[in-house]
């Protein structure tokens, strides 16, 4: 890994440091030589950040991303230079059940962390926005991929509460305010480090490993995009730092990040099984397929990099069975520890 003297003593605030996202990225910017102070509700155990003892190199505050008065205190003590606000409700499943406690986090967390950068007298330079591809709601599949200037459509508890943000974040970015904010729409991020086995990946790969049942919860013919942590984290960077250099060529533009390779959900599993020399369960596991869905679940999502290739000639590096060998030895040597 190249290191970048540009990170190198840059006061990095990252909000949902502790999620899998958040823990890639500290871990990234550590190593560049950032003072990166990290906000999160509590200790994880299911945190790569704590697993790696990322924690220990930075500055880990506790709290809730709503708590005004907390947030203030800390762009007031840390002279905060970039912000990366990750913290969300991200399990589309719990949306669905908890609408209020989703809506909560990922939109009064959103305005509150805006108003308190707008309202501090040392004034940041970069700030990146984490929306989702869901905020664009439900297009049909000849619609995708998805294009930044579609219209947000979202019915869904998740969806709407990434919508809303995202929307506020653009209003923040307005002449009326007037800050250098950067908003990102990503496909399915997987990789190293994601812990959060309600997640297809992880579910599938630690199934095969520990030769535990899996249960498929949908049909399978869901069309996803998936896209590499390392892609993510790169790019999180790129755009950061261009944002930093050049806040009025970019400040309020949106970007798309996937792969445009479309994956049928069941396809990922049979991959899965298929490396890790499984494939003979996988016929018991298609006899018991539910037709049914995790509501709040949308029938197609991908994305392509259009967009970004042409600001900053950026593209993915990484393919789906390319990363596969790396990332089952991860999971082997997590799951042989706990």
């Amino acid at each position: 890994m190249k290191k970048s003297n540009f990170w190198k003593n840059k006061n990095v605030f990252i909000s949902g440091v502790a999620g899998f996202v958040g823990s890639n990225l500290a871990k990234s910017l550590v190593y560049n030589g950032t003072n990166v102070i990290g906000l999160t509700q509590n200790k994880k155990k299911n945190s790569l950040l704590f697993y790696e003892n990322i924690d220990k190199k930075i500055n880990l505050i506790f709290g809730d991303i709503t708590n005004k008065e907390l947030l203030k205190s800390i762009f007031l003590k840390y002279k905060i230079d970039i912000c990366f606000h990750l913290a969300a409700q991200v399990e589309v499943g719990s949306a669905f059940k908890y609408p209020y406690l989703t809506w909560e986090t990922n939109v009064r967390g959103t305005y509150t962390l805006l108003e308190v950068i707008r309202e501090n007298k040392r004034k940041i330079k970069s700030i990146i926005i984490a929306s989702s591809d869901k905020a664009y709601g439900n297009y049909p599949l000849k619609s995708l991929p998805y294009k930044e200037n579609y219209e947000l459509k979202p019915n869904f508890p998740y969806d709407t509460s990434k919508a809303c943000g995202d929307m506020i974040a653009k209003s923040y970015s307005s002449k009326l305010y007037k800050l250098p904010i950067i908003i990102t729409r990503f496909a399915n991020i997987y990789g190293p480090g994601q812990l959060n086995f309600t997640a297809l990946i992880p579910d599938v790969i630690r199934s095969c490993i520990l030769n535990k049942k899996f249960v498929m919860r949908s049909d399978g013919k869901a069309i996803r995009d998936f896209i590499y942590i390392d892609d993510i984290v790169e790019l999180y960077q790129l755009l950061a730092k261009n944002l930093y250099l050049y806040p009025k060529k970019y400040s309020g533009e949106v970007f798309n990040a996937g792969t445009n390779v479309k994956y049928k959900i069941k396809d990922i599993v049979i991959k899965i099984f298929t490396y890790t020399k499984k494939e003979k369960k996988l016929k018991s596991i298609f006899k018991k397929i539910k037709k049914n869905k995790t509501k709040g679940e949308l029938s197609a999502q991908y994305m392509d990099y259009k967009k970004l290739n042409k600001f900053f000639g950026w593209k993915p590096k990484y393919k789906f069975l390319s990363t596969l060998p790396k990332l089952v030895n991860w999971y082997k040597k997590y799951l042989n520890k706990n």
